[in-house]
């Protein structure tokens, strides 16, 4: 199998390093913390790099990129412990290519890839605990369309996105229960709110609450595009996360050459050099199994969901290794707020816990093993 990049997949992993390098400092990152956790200037240095539209249909003018694309986009992404939520648009990108009507693609897609608009996923609830078919939200269809009304925590910039993909409860006439759909609500719909904050890893998340708020029908099959939502945003998470970790192992050889005890580099240590060889190890079964998952999406749903799964829970082993060994092999510096080391392990932990943190996906990936385990045919 070649898992070698193509030239333009490397040119354009090679534009996005050049503007985190160049454009997305440390210092500006923090600064962006300091400000709130986002940065509308930087959304649209992306949107200007086509970064936003890249898996938009050309028809709506995006690039029509695939999952390969936004692996390396991601990654590069993560290097920079970059803040703003560009897989969100990706995702919803995605979900609304797929699965809504063409008059709504119309309407949003051009501006979601031009980077007028910001549609983030709104679809986590306290209750819910990562289950995406555990939702309490209501739909409601009357004489003027739909409205909806819920209650959605941790939102990725919530208070700053143009609207949001929610999910809801509808009466399925022809059963007599309940069925999830999805519906594209705007920010100044009437009864919309969003409390902003900042989270754990220096970004933006809000809680947003609908009160009987005006929606617009996505599609009527809500849990099959919300597992597709997240599919994608798991493997956008996944190349992410393979980014930070990469960054953390090479500054952690960086400090390692230049910080001396008894008069000589620690990293002629062989004790200390046996552990980042073991976080090394860690970066790269993270890698092979980003690559995996990216290359499942295109997979039949309940395979792709497995795959996902499967990624996560290694991703998670991974990020909790390397930003632990990271901070100890640093010492106390790794834990202070003006080195770039303790960014990364909150980066790290924040990723560890989004779409479902590590023993969610492995109850997943049990419920979907067989006799075989999927070893033998």
């Amino acid at each position: 199998m070649n898992f070698d990049f193509s030239d333009d997949q490397l040119q354009l992993r090679d534009a996005v390093a050049r503007w985190v390098d160049k454009a997305y400092t440390f210092e500006r990152r923090r600064a962006i913390t300091q400000a709130g956790g986002f940065d509308a200037t930087a959304c649209t240095e992306l949107a200007e790099l086509g970064l936003t539209g890249l898996v938009t249909p050309e028809d709506h003018g995006g690039m029509a990129m695939g999952a390969v694309e936004t692996m390396v986009v991601m990654e590069e992404l993560g290097r920079g412990l970059v803040l703003e939520p560009l897989a969100q648009t990706l995702v919803a990108s995605t979900v609304l290519s797929h699965t809504a009507p063409a008059p709504l693609q119309a309407e949003w897609l051009p501006r979601m890839a031009s980077g007028e608009a910001l549609v983030v996923l709104a679809h986590q609830e306290r209750k819910a605990r990562y289950r995406l078919e555990k939702c309490e939200s209501k739909a409601t269809l009357t004489l003027d369309g739909w409205t909806v009304s819920a209650t959605k925590n941790m939102v990725p910039a919530g208070d700053k996105a143009t609207a949001w993909i929610v999910p809801a409860m509808v009466a399925d006439a022809t059963s007599g229960s309940e069925r999830m759909a999805l519906f594209l609500v705007e920010r100044g719909a009437p009864g919309a709110q969003a409390a902003g904050h900042l989270t754990q890893d220096g970004g933006r998340a809000a809680t947003v609450t609908l009160d009987n708020t005006p929606a617009t029908l996505v599609t009527l099959n809500g849990l099959a595009a919300m597992e597709l939502a997240v599919d994608v945003g798991l493997a956008a998470l996944c190349a992410e996360a393979v980014g930070v970790m990469d960054k953390t192992v090479a500054l952690t050889v960086e400090y390692m050459n230049t910080r001396k005890q008894f008069g000589v580099f620690i990293a002629s240590f062989q004790a200390l050099r046996h552990r980042l060889a073991d976080m090394k190890m860690q970066l790269e079964l993270a890698r092979s199994m980003s690559y995996y998952a990216t290359l499942k999406l295109n997979a039949p749903a309940a395979e792709r969901r497995l795959a996902t799964a499967r990624a996560k829970v290694q991703l998670g082993q991974s990020i909790r290794f390397v930003g632990q060994q990271a901070v100890q092999l640093h010492g106390g510096i790794g834990v202070t707020d003006e080195y770039i080391v303790s960014h990364c392990f909150k980066k790290l932990t924040q990723l560890e816990m989004t779409f479902g943190d590590t023993l969610h996906h492995l109850g997943q990936v049990s419920e979907g093993m067989q006799e075989t385990a999927g070893v033998f045919a």
